[in-house]
């Protein structure tokens, strides 16, 4: 953390110099991750980036980047808690390090009035204590205080945790850096402890 730039330029300077260079982000690298600033400094420095779909041996001037795709914690913690993405949801970083406070703030109000699924992430750290409560407020302007709230702590790994609590009592629960939280849309419910988000079809079909 805090030495992302650092990386990324290091990484490119090998790349230019004729090696093969890796950065390894967790989950998936084009989600709040590293494949962005990678592309980003290129365009800085004005590096030519040759597409996936070219091919490399006719343009060795250009510098190949390969973006692998990976599972992200939006998909891991999702199926872990049931299926509470089935419709539409919003993904939003509490951490304000590169986004002002008060953006977040606008998102997560119109994320909530549109009555989006929303998924948070960076939820808490030992220097930021009191956005997750702050978004919580912002939510329940537009949100029932019992919808249901997935609480998944590092997902697929050994110090997983899952828990489900509901956005009235959210500000209780047991959150770090690796949290993700899952807000329920006003039709998602709690059923044998799974989360779940109808996508619609009891509307338009006779389900038994």
């Amino acid at each position: 953390m805090t030495q992302e730039v650092d990386r990324v330029e290091a990484a490119i300077n090998e790349a230019l110099s004729g090696k093969s260079c890796a950065i390894v982000s967790s989950g998936d690298s084009g989600i709040y991750a590293m494949a962005g600033l990678v592309l980003e400094i290129c365009a800085i420095r004005k590096i030519p980036i040759l597409k996936p779909d070219t091919r490399a041996a006719m343009h060795p001037e250009m510098l190949q980047v390969e973006i692998v795709p990976g599972i992200p914690a939006v998909c891991a913690g999702a199926s872990l808690l049931g299926a509470p993405l089935t419709h539409d949801f919003a993904c939003i970083s509490l951490s304000d390090l590169l986004t002002p406070w008060e953006v977040i703030e606008k998102r997560l109000d119109a994320a909530a009035l549109a009555d989006f699924v929303i998924v948070l992430y960076n939820p808490k750290s030992k220097r930021r204590s009191t956005q997750l409560e702050r978004a919580q407020q912002i939510i329940l302007k537009h949100r029932d205080k019992h919808t249901p709230v997935g609480i998944v702590t590092s997902a697929m790994r050994e110090e997983q945790a899952i828990g489900l609590t509901t956005l009235e009592h959210l500000h209780q629960a047991k959150v770090t850096m690796l949290t993700t939280v899952f807000i329920g849309n006003s039709s998602t419910f709690d059923y044998q402890g799974l989360m779940i988000t109808p996508r619609g079809y009891s509307k338009k079909y006779d389900i038994r």
